[in-house]
């Protein structure tokens, strides 16, 4: 299984809807939250080049966020990425 991080807020609607798909898979991940440290959104807007939250790894693999985790779920590509 690949590993999962995924930076968010503890005030995001899509973060949680990100975590719930997931939490659904069974899958753990490591989860940032970026409200309640300014060197970790730095860190998440430097690797991703984006200011939003979810964002997401699989291994290596930057997902995006909640809409495009949720299109691979969609288009059967997200388990095959999970198990590596």
């Amino acid at each position: 299984m690949q590993p999962v991080v995924i930076y968010t807020t503890p005030i995001c609607g899509f973060c949680h809807a990100a975590k719930r798909l997931l939490d659904g898979k069974g899958v753990a991940y490591e989860e940032i939250d970026v409200m309640r440290s300014a060197e970790k959104k730095q860190e998440m807007m430097e690797k991703s080049g984006r200011r939003t939250v979810p964002q997401i790894w699989v291994g290596a693999t930057h997902v995006g966020g909640c809409d495009e985790l949720y299109e691979l779920e969609r288009a059967g590509k997200l388990d095959p990425m999970l198990a590596g």
